[in-house]
C-alpha cells in the first residue's frame, strides 16, 4: 500500500538473487532435458534417469519459492495465508 525505496546496494542484491535463481532453474531444467533425450536414446536407462527427472520440479519450486521469499521481504509485501 505504501512506496517502497531500495538503495542501489538492494537493487543489485536482489538482481544477482534473480540470476542465481535463473541459473539454477535452467540447471533443472538442463537436466530434465538431458533426462529426455538419454531415455530417447539408451531406453535400458529410464528407470533411474525417471527417478531424477522426477526430483527437478520440487528443486525447481523451491528455488522460485526462496527467491520469492527474498524479493517479498525487500518489498515488504505480506502475503495472506
Amino acid at each position: 500500500d505504501q512506496p517502497v525505496t531500495l538503495s542501489v546496494e538492494q537493487i543489485k542484491a536482489l538482481n544477482e538473487k534473480l540470476s542465481d535463481m535463473r541459473h539454477d532453474v535452467n540447471n533443472h531444467l538442463s537436466l530434465l532435458m538431458a533426462g529426455v533425450e538419454i531415455v530417447r536414446t539408451q531406453p535400458e536407462q529410464a528407470e533411474r534417469m525417471f527417478a531424477k527427472m522426477k526430483e527437478q520440479p520440487a528443486k525447481i519450486s523451491k528455488v522460485i519459492g526462496t527467491f520469492s521469499e527474498v524479493f517479498e521481504q525487500a518489498l515488504g509485501i505480506v502475503r495472506p495465508r
